[in-house]
């Protein structure tokens, strides 16, 4: 069944070639969707028929958002966390293992219920593609157990046993590391498309650039792609590695040094920034402005998680990335969409054109610009192409 979704006031494409500026923006626009994938693109006047018909009455449609960091299939709740660090408390990583401990005492069904209402938040506010990463099991049967549920919902899974050291293991380190490139990484990587790891110095529970290096080396020997938490609490070896690696991308960024800034600007590593974290731990932000003019790809995602950053808002995070990191309403919904999928190594989806995903969301507004200029307001849901 073919449908033609009509009366777009404003159609930001992400592909210049095809309309005005960088979005590649069309006016008085239609969209031709055949199953699941774009067929055509154009002015709403020259729309050639469809089974179906949608008018969104002068509505701005734009590419679905594309989530590429989040931590969803987890149990339990750490709200007094967010209370105390807004009362001066700082942000080290250690409540993980909180999480770790009501995670592995829920059952499948109770992670997959709250896995899929917050994968509906996500829909309701225009986020069409997730990542979703492991983390919150590190053992060999939790974390296999969390990337199948996982998968229930999206391809792009992500095996992060090496989140954080779990407390049986604190005085093992090195027996942790041995396990999750061993036998964790054996259970896991079936269920997987991505390895991640959290490289991260500063903080004692997670991984220095060694035991680093050690899992994205695995990982990579196992057939998956890599991404890196980096940078997020200091200056560390987070960023170098990525790019080392050829990571598809390093998330957090928020602590770079001139050499991070060029070694990620000379190759392909997406800069995935998460102004959601910041604002939920009163951090510095990163210096968008920085990585921009220094010709660095940007991502924005939510890193939507129980602990650091429990938003499902990626218009929350566009918000953010304006007002906070000086991001232009561009800048930032391209980040958001075409950016995500440059994290996720994705041509199909973060833009509209002939051939990609029909991943479309509809604003209640007449331009994008409103995801910005009316923060809070629940403008953008995705459109449900189905009858």
């Amino acid at each position: 069944m073919s449908l033609v979704v009509t009366g777009i006031g404003e159609l930001v494409t992400n592909d210049a070639a095809l309309g005005e500026g960088p979005l590649g923006i069309l006016r008085n626009a239609a969209i031709v969707v055949d199953g699941d994938s774009v067929a055509w693109v154009g002015s709403a006047d020259s729309a050639p028929d469809a089974d179906r018909r949608t008018d969104v009455a002068g509505r701005a449609v734009i590419p679905g958002f594309v989530d590429s960091h989040s931590h969803l299939v987890f149990a339990g709740d750490r709200a007094d966390e967010f209370a105390a660090r807004m009362a001066g408390q700082p942000y080290t990583g250690g409540g993980i293992a909180r999480t770790v401990a009501a995670t592995r005492a829920a059952t499948d069904e109770e992670l997959l219920s709250r896995l899929r209402s917050l994968v509906g938040e996500m829909r309701r506010q225009g986020t069409t593609t997730i990542e979703i990463k492991s983390g919150y099991g590190l053992d060999v049967e939790q974390e296999a157990r969390l990337l199948r549920v996982a998968r229930d919902v999206t391809s792009e899974t992500t095996f992060l046993g090496a989140h954080v050291v779990p407390p049986e293991f604190a005085s093992r380190r090195s027996d942790y590391v041995d396990l999750v490139t061993g036998e964790m990484l054996a259970a896991c990587a079936p269920y997987a498309r991505w390895a991640d790891v959290f490289c991260e110095p500063a903080s004692p529970h997670a991984f220095d650039g060694e035991e680093s290096r050690t899992v994205l080396s695995a990982a990579r020997a196992a057939g998956l792609g890599l991404r890196v938490h980096g940078n997020q609490l200091s200056a560390g070896p987070g960023v170098q590695l990525a790019v080392e690696f050829g990571a598809a991308s390093v998330d957090h960024c928020t602590y770079l040094t001139d050499s991070d800034v060029a070694a990620l600007a000379g190759g392909t590593t997406v800069a995935t920034l998460l102004p959601g974290v910041e604002f939920s731990t009163r951090s510095p932000y990163p210096d968008a402005r920085r990585l921009i003019e220094a010709g660095v790809t940007v991502a924005l995602a939510t890193d939507c998680n129980p602990g650091s950053c429990f938003t499902s808002s990626m218009p929350f995070v566009i918000a953010l990335a304006v007002r906070e990191m000086r991001m232009t309403p561009a800048e930032a919904l391209w980040s958001a969409t075409a950016g995500g999928a440059l994290a996720l190594r994705r041509d199909d989806i973060g833009r509209i054109g002939v051939g990609t995903r029909a991943d479309l969301a509809v604003l209640e507004a007449p331009s994008y610009v409103h995801l910005a200029y009316r923060p809070g307001v629940p403008l953008a849901s995705a459109l449900t192409l189905q009858e």
